[in-house]
């Protein structure tokens, strides 16, 4: 973050742009922007947005402010809480078989670290990509304890957070962590099963909104056709 003089120190609160800083920071290591360029964006193009409105549009004064908040409101849900849905689901799909090479290597006498070493090796994964920021986090002088605490602030899902959480405890306390993480495993493998039911529950759903909005239009048009043109051309 940027120091207090920044332009988005002068107009927002500084726990409006801490609790967006959180959520950026949900994007793990790649970032596709700072707390300051999102804000000074969102911020910008809702100026815009209401100066467009106030001049070019009929009754401006009235729409132009409504119009602003639901765009300032757009944006940041398209901008942020969109892709965090989409980065969790991500994360939750890639992190069953991490988790099992994981556990692979510490099933063959490996330590926590050394096991998150070798299961970043063989996968390349976005999930993959927080746990080599942790080893490089611990190769510089912090604790896996501690990395693995930061990491938690990086991943959007609680499924993930959970498992992390029981890492850290395993690595704190020396407890064997070999056993939670076939439970875990199986949790997360229900998961998925119960998410795909889900998707698939949701089908006939889609398929109904998609009916009504484009085969019935059709089908009327296709039935009304005639009439129409016999009156229009009586």
């Amino acid at each position: 973050m940027k120091s207090k003089s920044s332009f988005i120190h002068r107009i927002y609160r500084k726990k409006d742009i801490q609790k967006v800083q959180e959520k950026i920071d949900l994007f793990g290591v790649n970032k596709p922007f700072s707390v300051d360029s999102f804000m000074n964006r969102r911020f910008l193009t809702s100026i815009l947005v209401f100066i467009i409105v106030f001049i070019f549009i009929d009754y401006g004064v009235i729409l132009a402010p409504i119009l602003t908040v639901i765009w300032y409101f757009i944006y940041t849900y398209f901008m942020i809480d969109r892709p965090l849905k989409l980065r969790e689901e991500k994360l939750n799909s890639e992190a069953y078989y991490y988790f099992e090479v994981l556990t692979l290597g510490l099933e063959s006498g490996r330590n926590l670290e050394n096991a998150i070493k070798m299961a970043c090796r063989y996968i390349d994964s976005d999930i993959s990509k927080e746990f080599k920021e942790v080893i490089n986090q611990v190769q510089f002088g912090k604790s896996l304890t501690e990395s693995l605490s930061l990491m938690s602030k990086r991943i959007p899902s609680l499924t993930i957070n959970n498992i992390i959480l029981n890492m850290e405890q395993s690595s704190l306390f020396g407890n064997s962590i070999i056993d939670t993480m076939y439970n875990q495993l199986d949790f997360l493998r229900d998961k998925q099963v119960n998410d795909t039911r889900a998707k698939i529950n949701k089908i006939p759903n889609k398929i109904s909104i998609f009916s009504v909005i484009f085969f019935i239009p059709l089908m009327l048009l296709i039935i009304l056709g005639p009439v129409l043109v016999r009156i229009l051309t009586g």
